[in-house]
């Protein structure tokens, strides 16, 4: 329990919708799709008392950049508070739509990945779709845009999106829906094969 989060989600709970942190099983399986070796720059929506901004920092390279967007006045003070002393890290009180001219004052023109915690279903059609554009036009070609929800509901309004992966993680409080939204389908990571068609193979193969 964050007594910071509990406290702000009493004040405006639709703007912060979690009264919960992430699970740390939840932190890593979404930042395990991305690929900290090669990417640079890294967007965070709906930042909140930092459970992935925080596990962000740890994996950033020395020369990439975190741009961390948190609507919550007294949160993006406690985050600032947090990562005062890492230059790779930003954080910004201002809606999230506005990320890419953030990114061009800092000299990038895209981000390598954005990460979400938005309650999307919250929020009206024509917000969605202006901060889901932004996020599109905002990509590298070859970058992604991860979500965390409650409901997979977000994949019908990301079709501009080449190739989608859901997952259902339930080793969370609430469970957890991650939708990966792949700006082109040479990132979607090929399926693996079950474990039991596999054992069978080799069964075969000792008969």
């Amino acid at each position: 329990m964050s007594a910071i989060l509990f406290r702000r989600f009493l004040a405006r709970p639709l703007q912060v919708a979690y009264v919960l942190p992430s699970s740390k099983g939840l932190v890593r399986r979404v930042l395990d799709k991305m690929d900290f070796d090669k990417a640079r720059v890294f967007v965070e929506f709906g930042a909140g008392e930092g459970c992935y901004t925080r596990e962000l920092a740890k994996r950033l390279a020395p020369d990439a950049k975190l741009l961390a967007f948190e609507l919550d006045n007294h949160l993006a003070d406690h985050l600032r508070e947090q990562f005062r002393d890492d230059d790779r890290v930003l954080i910004y009180n201002q809606d999230a739509a506005s990320f890419r001219e953030e990114l061009h004052k800092l000299g990038f023109t895209e981000a390598d990945y954005v990460v979400s915690g938005i309650p999307f279903s919250y929020l009206e059609p024509k917000k969605k779709k202006e901060i889901l554009r932004a996020v599109h036009e905002g990509l590298t070609p070859d970058g992604q845009f991860l979500v965390y929800q409650v409901t997979p509901e977000l994949k019908a309004h990301t079709k501009m999106f080449a190739a989608h992966e859901v997952e259902y993680f339930l080793a969370s409080i609430p469970p957890m829906f991650i939708v990966a939204c792949h700006k082109s389908e040479a990132t979607v990571q090929p399926k693996r094969r079950p474990k039991r068609k596999a054992l069978r193979h080799r069964e075969s193969k000792a008969a």
